[in-house]
């Protein structure tokens, strides 16, 4: 069933591209995909959370972040929720349109959207509301041009709750928000985010019981840490993956260590993906320089031979 899902969501993502590029179109579909051809489908972009103290200072603003992205030959950019300027209110219209224009100016797509919310809980009605909050910013997505929409589980811990109780709420809850995620063209995707799904199984598990092509997976390869192989782990997600983050560092058993940037674009690239692969740094020291030396590092991996 995952590779169905897999071929589906692809045509889904891909329909727009293929219909505003017919030479694209021409060959693809006469001549075949080769493993070439579909490397050189790969994007890169870049997440907002890398500039996180930048942001929470003044240093910087998503614009300001967009050149950035920009100058340094970037695809795309992460817009998360809570730095547009409006936050917590949902942003008005004049400033999402300020965005997407500043964003073709540059050449850049925005091609995700993220916002934080907790479905890991009791309170009937704070799902409910971030629920709410989740199908307003499908709908942002859409306006903005975005093709998925990031969301989290939560990170509670419950008494007098079993785990499968919870990703009942879990599955029912990312069902409707998968729906609306279909009536307004975006992907709700979950990222696995060492919160509540720790491991590829449990994160799997989920996406077949959500069973949506409007529900999809941002793969965190960083968010796998109960595991001696990250590695190992992010294989058995890579057929589910929608879209790839890729950090400066992976956890094995817990215990953080280099990324290793071979491993990550064999892996990529064995699988096929022509999506967005995007690189966020949560190190100390200036982030710019060390997305730039990711990129770097990564794309003279995948260009290999």
């Amino acid at each position: 069933m995952k590779n169905n899902r897999r071929d589906a969501i692809k045509k889904l993502i891909m329909a727009p591209l293929l219909l505003s590029f017919p030479a694209l179109w021409s060959a693809s579909s006469s001549t075949g995909r080769t493993e070439t051809a579909s490397s050189k489908r790969l994007q890169y972009s870049v997440n907002a959370y890398s500039f996180n103290d930048e942001f929470r200072s003044g240093e910087m603003d998503l614009f300001d972040m967009m050149e950035f992205a920009s100058d340094i030959g970037l695809n795309a950019v992460d817009l998360t929720a809570y730095y547009f300027s409006s936050y917590p209110k949902l942003p008005k219209k004049s400033e999402l349109f300020a965005l997407k224009k500043r964003a073709l100016e540059l050449g850049l797509n925005i091609s995700w959207t993220g916002i934080r919310n907790n479905f890991v809980t009791a309170d009937v009605e704070a799902r409910n509301r971030d629920l709410k909050m989740i199908k307003d910013w499908l709908d942002i997505s859409s306006t903005i041009g975005s093709s998925i929409l990031r969301i989290f589980t939560g990170r509670n811990q419950l008494e007098g709750y079993t785990k499968e109780q919870v990703k009942t709420w879990l599955v029912d809850a990312f069902k409707d928000c998968a729906q609306h995620g279909a009536d307004v063209g975006v992907i709700a995707a979950l990222q696995n985010h060492n919160e509540f799904l720790f491991t590829a199984d449990e994160v799997i598990s989920i996406i077949e019981r959500v069973d949506s092509e409007w529900f999809g997976l941002i793969l965190d390869i960083s968010g796998l840490r109960t595991t001696s192989d990250p590695y190992a782990e992010a294989e058995k997600l890579a057929p589910y993956a929608n879209y790839w983050f890729i950090k400066e560092h992976v956890y094995h058993n817990q215990v953080k260590r280099p990324t290793d940037m071979a491993k990550m674009a064999a892996m990529i690239k064995r699988h096929n993906f022509r999506g967005y692969v995007s690189f966020e740094s949560l190190s100390d020291g200036n982030p710019k320089e060390i997305i730039k030396e990711m990129l770097a590092e990564f794309k003279m991996e995948f260009n290999k031979s």
